[in-house]
C-alpha cells in the first residue's frame, strides 16, 4: 500500500479590527509571527511537500505564502474555493480528489471544517486553534481517505515542541 501524508494547517490568527469582508480579512500581528514558525517546523520535520491546497481567503493564502517562504523547496499551490467555509465532508471530497502522483499534501483551510476533517480521518477530536498543524499518515490512494483511520503523526502549534515521529519512506 502507498503511504501518504496529509498535513492540515489552520490559517494563522486573523485581524478582526478592519471593515473588510470575511474573505479579505488579513492576518493579525500574532498571525504574522505564527505563520513563519509553522513553515519552519514543516521544513525541519516534513521536508518535501508535493502540493499545497489553500482556501481563497486572504488569511489562508497569506498564511501559506509566509509559511512556504520558510521551506527549502516551495511546492506548487492550488487555490481551491471549496476550502473556504467548508464542512468536514466537503474537505474530505477535496482530499479524495487529490492526484495519486502526490504523496505529501498540505491543506490550508479554516475551522470548524479542518478540525472536523481531522476527526473524520483519525476518529479522534483534535483541537485546531490558529496555526495548528496536524500531520496524518494515510494508506492507499487519496480516493480512499476516511475509509480507514489515518494515523496521527504529529499535532500542535509551533513553536511549541510538537511530538513527531519521523517516518522513512
Amino acid at each position: 500500500m502507498t503511504e501518504r501524508t496529509l498535513i492540515l494547517l489552520r490559517h494563522a490568527k486573523s485581524d478582526w479590527s478592519g471593515e473588510v469582508s470575511d474573505l479579505e480579512r488579513p492576518l493579525a500581528d500574532r498571525g504574522l509571527l505564527q505563520a513563519p514558525l509553522a513553515g519552519a517546523w514543516l521544513d525541519r520535520n516534513i521536508g518535501h511537500i508535493d502540493l499545497a491546497v489553500v482556501s481563497p481567503a486572504h488569511r489562508a493564502r497569506s498564511t501559506w505564502d509566509i509559511a512556504a517562504g520558510e521551506l527549502a523547496e516551495t511546492p506548487p499551490i492550488r487555490v481551491d474555493s471549496r476550502g473556504y467555509a467548508a464542512s468536514a465532508g466537503e474537505l474530505l471530497d477535496v482530499v479524495r480528489e487529490l492526484p495519486d502522483e502526490f504523496d505529501t499534501v498540505v491543506l490550508v483551510v479554516h475551522n470548524p471544517g479542518i478540525a472536523g476533517l481531522a476527526e473524520l480521518l483519525t476518529g479522534a477530536w483534535i483541537p485546531m486553534p490558529t496555526s495548528t498543524l496536524a500531520v496524518l499518515g494515510l494508506t492507499g490512494p487519496w480516493s480512499d481517505a476516511g475509509r480507514q483511520p489515518a494515523e496521527m503523526l504529529a499535532t500542535g502549534r509551533p513553536p511549541e515542541d510538537i511530538p513527531h515521529r519521523h517516518r522513512d519512506r
